[in-house]
Parts: C-alpha cells; sequence; structure tokens
C-alpha cells in the first residue's frame, strides 16, 4: 500500500506539488493522470524517496521507501526506461542488482524469461530499442518480486502486441494482491488496464475514484444520445430547441444529440412517424472526462488549428 499524507514539494518559488493527500490500495491497478507540468514526476520520486518532500509524507507498506531494509523486495519501480549501462547486457545489468540485494540468480532468468528478453539477454542495453529496454525495465522493477510496482509510462515504445502483454501483466500482478501504480498519458489502454484513478493538475489532487465513477459523473452532464435514422432533417426540427446540440455525421443518416435523453427522442420520434434504426446513449470516455477534469490546469495549451505562416 502506498500512502501520501499532506504531500509538498517546493523548487525555489515553484510549488511542484501541493498538499497531496491519497492512498494506493493493494489488489488494484491504479492509474496516476495529469497534464504535463501537473507533478506526476515528482510525485513518484516523492513516493521513492528520490527527492525529500519539503512538507508531509509518503510511505509504501508503512515506512518510508529508504527505510525498507531490502527495498527491491518491497519496491519494484520504472520511472526512466534507458537507466540501464548502455555497454552492460541484459542479463548483467539484472545479475548486479541481484547481487546487490542478496537476489538469486535463478530469479534473473525468471524476469527475463517474464518480460520476454531471454532471446536477447547478452545483448548490451544501448543497442535495445526503446520498446525493448521498456521491458528491460519493467524486469529490473519485478526483480526481487516486490509487493509493491510503481511504473511511469511503461507502455512506450511498445508494439501491439507488447501493449496487450504490459495490459495483462499488471492485472496479473494486481490480483495478487499487489500494489500496482502507473502512470501513463495513453487514456485509451489506462482505461482498459486500470480499476481505479488518481488525477492531479498544478501539483493539487482534481479527482480519486474508481474509473467508472470517474466516467459515468462526466457522461450524466454531458449526455450524448446516438441516433441514426433514413429522415435526419425531420427529427432535427423536431428536437431542436435551446439547450440542444446536434451534430451530424458524415455518413448523414447518424445524429449526434446533446441535450436531451434517449427516452425523449425515441418517443418524439414515435409519435411523429419517424423510423429510427439506432438509439442509445454515448458514455464519455476516460479521455474525455480526464480532458474535463483538468481543462483549468493546463500548463501547455496546444492551438486547435494550425493557420498559414504569413
Amino acid at each position: 500500500m502506498i500512502e501520501v499524507t499532506n504531500l509538498k514539494k517546493r523548487y525555489g518559488d515553484t510549488l511542484a506539488v501541493d498538499s497531496l493527500t491519497f492512498t494506493v490500495r493493494p489488489g488494484i491497478v491504479t492509474g496516476f493522470l495529469g497534464p504535463n507540468g501537473s507533478g506526476k514526476s515528482t510525485t513518484m520520486r516523492l513516493i521513492l524517496g528520490l527527492d525529500e518532500p519539503t512538507e508531509g509524507v509518503a510511505l509504501i507498506n508503512g515506512r518510508r521507501a529508504r527505510e525498507h531494509p531490502a527495498p527491491l523486495r518491497e519496491i519494484g519501480a520504472l520511472l526512466e526506461a534507458k537507466a540501464a549501462h548502455p555497454g552492460r547486457s541484459a542479463f548483467n545489468h539484472l545479475l548486479c542488482l541481484a547481487a546487490t540485494n542478496g537476489i538469486a540468480k535463478r530469479r534473473v532468468h525468471h524476469v527475463l524469461e517474464l518480460v520476454g528478453l531471454q532471446d536477447v539477454a547478452r545483448q548490451r542495453a544501448g543497442t535495445f530499442s526503446l520498446g525493448m529496454s521498456q521491458r528491460l525495465g519493467i524486469a529490473s522493477a519485478l526483480l526481487g518480486d516486490p509487493s509493491t510496482v510503481v511504473l511511469d509510462e511503461p507502455v512506450n515504445g511498445l508494439d501491439p502486441e507488447g501493449i496487450v502483454w504490459i495490459r495483462e501483466l499488471l492485472k496479473g500482478l494486481a490480483a495478487e494482491g499487489r500494489t500496482v501504480f502507473l502512470s501513463s498519458h495513453l487514456m485509451s489502454e489506462l482505461a482498459e488496464t486500470a480499476e481505479h484513478v488518481i488525477v492531479i493538475g498544478q501539483g493539487r489532487l482534481i479527482a480519486d475514484e474508481p474509473v467508472d465513477t470517474l466516467i459515468r459523473s462526466v457522461s450524466e452532464t454531458r449526455l450524448r444520445v446516438l441516433v441514426r435514422t433514413p429522415d435526419p432533417v425531420r427529427l432535427c426540427n423536431l428536437i431542436q430547441r435551446a439547450g440542444v446540440t446536434i451534430t451530424r455525421r458524415h455518413d448523414g443518416d447518424v445524429l449526434e444529440i446533446e441535450g436531451v435523453p434517449a427516452a425523449k427522442i425515441g418517443d418524439e420520434a414515435a409519435l411523429n412517424g419517424i423510423p429510427l434504426h439506432e438509439l442509445r446513449t454515448e458514455q464519455a470516455s476516460l479521455e474525455e472526462a480526464f480532458m474535463q477534469l483538468t481543462s483549468g490546469a493546463v500548463e501547455f495549451r496546444t492551438p486547435l488549428t494550425v493557420g498559414r505562416a504569413s
């Protein structure tokens, strides 16, 4: 379990982490989200004892990370995929970690097989692609068979097969009762992997709740209905009123309608003899929920359109 209490980190005049309090529980995958510059990486470093907090405390299984007598057996972490010495082979990199932490050599062979690097174990880490480096970093994190795993952007550089693999691996670790905490910018993937999310912005806590609850709360505030009908113009005329937004898709007979419940649309269509081939309420995505929650906490905004330079 990870327990963060009133955590603050100041760099000069900049407050990077501001009074964060949350708990990452074992048995589920917890996602960590925030815009660029929100303080995610700083928070992870504070949890792992790589930086000292200005105020507050971060505990892993009841102790600060530095207080664990055998850290790799308690905490496995991946913050930087290219952390291995480029001139050292994958096998020797892991063997050095094992030797300095009292971990048996057979565990090195086990994690290399677990991450799919057994065939390139003798190759130098400096020749690895980003995806292979990610796998080596994950092997390092799992080397001590830790109860807590902290991963920063573990999906970066992985191909589709690798993404499916890491998803199932993380779910499996959580199913074994471990604490799994990961950050990612890939919202669709995090929605497939995480059961709970912690969202921060400008160093402050924005949300701490199950993924389903977060998406449902956004879906309720932004009601969107998908309608397929051979008579879209007449249906639009029937339901168009103040507060209703209608978007017609390129295929013509499909409408996206916001501001009217699906039941109301169905009733009006039936009363006026308009056939409906499809009528369903669309749930918001995790990405939409994230964008709505963090709209006021984005440090750098990208323009929606790019004009020609004059």
